[in-house]
C-alpha cells in the first residue's frame, strides 16, 4: 500500500515504538500508585516522556507536559480553562472541529480572523484587526489539516503577548515537522496528538501548559496524590491527569519523540516539502485537476489538497483506495477551512506525507491519477 494519509495518523512508525509499547504492557503498572518495581518503571517511563517533550518543544519544566488521549482532548482542556460563555474568542479560518465545537458548546462569541489561503501577511493582519480589547482568548492552528498552510504563529503570539490575550496553539499537524516552542511563543497552551507527526500510538496526546496558564480540570478522579482531598491537586501534571495513564501508549510516544529529535523536525519538514512539491507539479499537469498549494512552498508543510472537476471527491478517494493508495477525501472535520477556501460544497482529496514516504510512491500515485483523469 502507498499510505498518503499521515495527517489523520501516521501508519508507518519506527520499530522501537511498537516494541516499547509491548514491553510496557508486560513490565509497567500505574505510575504513582505504588512503590513496587512495575509502578516505579511506569513512573520512570512517564517522566522520560515528559522530559523528551519538554526538550523538543521548549517547555522548560517537564511537569507542565500533560498526557491526554489526543489533541482534541488537549484542546478541550485548554479551551475550558480559558473560555467562558459569551467570551470573545478570535480564531483562524482554518480551525478544526476540535476547536470550533468546544467553543460552540460553551456559547463563545467566535470571531474569525479571515484571510486568503497561503497569505501569511494577510493572516497576521487579520489577527491584528481582530485582537480588540474585549477579546479573552485567541486560538490558532499552526498548520491547516486540510491545506497544509503554515500560519505565522510566532508573529501572532507576539501580538497576543502585546495585548495580554492568552493564546492556544493547535499543533496537531505541526508537531514533529515544524518548530514548536511554548516558552518562546509565550502561549498559554499548545495541544498536539501523539499519533501523527510524533509517530506514537493512537490514543496519546500532549498538552503543553504555559507557566502562568490557568488550568481547569476537565476530568476529576484519582491521581495517586493528595488522596485525602476531594479537590483535584493544585499542581501539574496531576491537576489535569485523572485516572490511570495509558503507559503503553506513553512508552511508544517516548520512542516516537526520540525518533523525531534524532532525525530533526527540520529534516522531516524538508523531506515532506520535497514530496509535496513533486505531487503539486505532477497534479497540475493533469486535465481538470485543481491543486490548492503554495507555489513558493514557503507556507506549506506536508499536506496537499486537490479536487478533480466533474468528479466526486469521495469517489476519487474510493477509486484510489481500491488500488491500494490511502488518501482522505471530504471535509476532513474542518468545514470552516473549506468554507474559507471555497471548497465546502465539494470537499477535497487530501494527500499527506511522513518521514517514511518516498518519491517513488509519489510517482506511482501520479501515474494512477493520470489514468483516472485521462480515462474520464
Amino acid at each position: 500500500m502507498i499510505y498518503l494519509d499521515s495527517a489523520a495518523t501516521t501508519l508507518q512508525k519506527p520499530e522501537r515504538v511498537a516494541h516499547a509499547a509491548a514491553r510496557a504492557i508486560r513490565a509497567c503498572a500505574s505510575p504513582g500508585r505504588g512503590g513496587h518495581r512495575p509502578a516505579m518503571a511506569a513512573g520512570e517511563t512517564a517522566f522520560a516522556c515528559r522530559q523528551a517533550a519538554s526538550e523538543l518543544f521548549g517547555v522548560g519544566d517537564p511537569e507542565r507536559v500533560v498526557f491526554t488521549c489526543n489533541a482534541t482532548h488537549a484542546l478541550n482542556i485548554a479551551i475550558n480553562s480559558l473560555v467562558e460563555a459569551e467570551d470573545a474568542v478570535v480564531i483562524s479560518p482554518w480551525e478544526h472541529n476540535a476547536v470550533t465545537r468546544p467553543l460552540a458548546a460553551l456559547g463563545a462569541d467566535v470571531r474569525v480572523a479571515a484571510a486568503p489561503l497561503f497569505d501569511a501577511d494577510a493572516a497576521l493582519a487579520a489577527f491584528d484587526r481582530q485582537l480588540t480589547p474585549e477579546v479573552k482568548c485567541a486560538i490558532c492552528t499552526h498548520c491547516s489539516n486540510v491545506f497544509g498552510m503554515v500560519m505565522p504563529v510566532e508573529a501572532i503570539a507576539g501580538l497576543c503577548r502585546e495585548r495580554g490575550v492568552p493564546l492556544i496553539v493547535d499543533a496537531a499537524q505541526s508537531a514533529g515537522c515544524l518548530s514548536v516552542d511554548l516558552e518562546n511563543w509565550g502561549a498559554a497552551f499548545v495541544a498536539m496528538p501523539g499519533h501523527k507527526g510524533l509517530y506514537g500510538p493512537q490514543g496519546t496526546g500532549l498538552l503543553l501548559c504555559g507557566a502562568d496558564a490557568p488550568v481547569r480540570p476537565l476530568l476529576y478522579g484519582g491521581t495517586g496524590s493528595a488522596s485525602l482531598r476531594q479537590e483535584m491537586p493544585d499542581f501539574l501534571p496531576d491537576r489535569l491527569e485523572a485516572g490511570t495513564h495509558n503507559i503503553p501508549g506513553v512508552a511508544g510516544l517516548l520512542e516516537g519523540l526520540r525518533f523525531v529529535a534524532k532525525r530533526g523536525p527540520e529534516a522531516i519538514l524538508a523531506h515532506e516539502r520535497r514530496l509535496v512539491r513533486q505531487t503539486r507539479e505532477g497534479l497540475t499537469q493533469l486535465p481538470g485537476v485543481e491543486v490548492f498549494g503554495d507555489s513558493l512552498g514557503q507556507h506549506q508543510a506536508g499536506v496537499l489538497s486537490f479536487r478533480v472537476h466533474g468528479a466526486d471527491c469521495e469517489e476519487v478517494g474510493r477509486w484510489l483506495g481500491e488500488r491500494d493508495v490511502a488518501v482522505r477525501a471530504g471535509l476532513h472535520c474542518a468545514p470552516l477551512a473549506h468554507k474559507a477556501a471555497g471548497t465546502l460544497d465539494t470537499g477535497t482529496v487530501r494527500v499527506s506525507f511522513s518521514a517514511f514516504n518516498t518519491a517513488g510512491e509519489v510517482e506511482r500515485f501520479l501515474c494512477l491519477m493520470e489514468r483516472l483523469t485521462r480515462g474520464r
